[in-house]
Parts: structure tokens; sequence; C-alpha cells
């Protein structure tokens, strides 16, 4: 898949409808996270990563840029296209991007779940365990 994997920086109000979908799939039907807690209204002014796998939309995150930080959320990827380096693309472009704008860390709220994930990126645990959604999470933070 990697030959034909894409990532690209999206606006919300022109991708709104695909990254609802990916998101809607992930979390609201498969972790059952309650539709109140998964819409907000940091969409419209948030940086979006678009996964495609040849012109098929497979994944997605949300990136929200604070002066000097970046806080990297809503990562999601469709349950039959995981295990394929999706999650590790998005992730790197993120961390790409936040290194070509200069900014000095990368913040993540963390399922427990996904912990391992994170930490070879070079991430560390920085809170301890606490519910978002009744799911598991830790805060971590990758520093430049």
């Amino acid at each position: 898949m990697k030959n034909s994997l894409r990532i690209k920086i999206v606006k919300w109000q022109d991708h709104h409808e695909v990254l609802m979908m990916i998101r809607q799939k992930v979390f609201i039907k498969e972790q059952q996270v309650s539709p109140e807690l998964e819409w907000d209204d940091m969409d419209e002014s948030a940086i979006h990563f678009l996964a495609y796998h040849d012109e098929t939309p497979i994944g997605c995150a949300r990136a929200i840029v604070n002066p000097q930080e970046l806080f990297l959320g809503r990562m999601a990827v469709l349950k039959e296209k995981r295990k394929q380096g999706v999650g590790r693309a998005l992730l790197e472009y993120a961390i790409t991007m936040a290194k070509l704008n200069h900014l000095i860390s990368i913040h993540i709220r963390a399922q427990c779940d996904a912990i391992d994930f994170y930490m070879p990126f070079g991430f560390k645990v920085v809170s301890e365990i606490y519910l978002d959604a009744n799911i598991p999470h830790r805060d971590m933070k990758l520093e430049f």
C-alpha cells in the first residue's frame, strides 16, 4: 500500500463529509463515542490530514496549533486499513509539518491501547490515566 498511500492537508469546509465519515465509523460506531463528544467547534479552524489509498480516503487526523505547539488528535484509520502503515504515515506527516513550522512539541491524548504505537516516535507519557469518552487515555508529548 505504501506506494499508493498519500497524505494531504485539507480544510474542514471542503472535506468535512469524508472526515466525518471516517471519524463516525471509527469513533462513534466502533468505539461507541457519543456524537456530542466527537463533534466540537474546533474542526472548522483546525488543520486536517487526510490519508488516501489510491483515491479512497482511509484515515485522518486533526491538528490544532497553539503558538509553538501542535495538539494532534482525532486520529482515525478505517478498521480494514489498519496495520498497513496508515497511522504511521499520518503521524510522520504531522511530525514533519510541525518541525517545518518550527514548533517545539506535539501533544496527544492517546488512548491507552495506542501508547505503544506512539512511543517509537519519541512520545513520552506525561499524565496519569484518565477517561475521555469512557475510554482510558494518557497525555503524551514529543519535544523537538
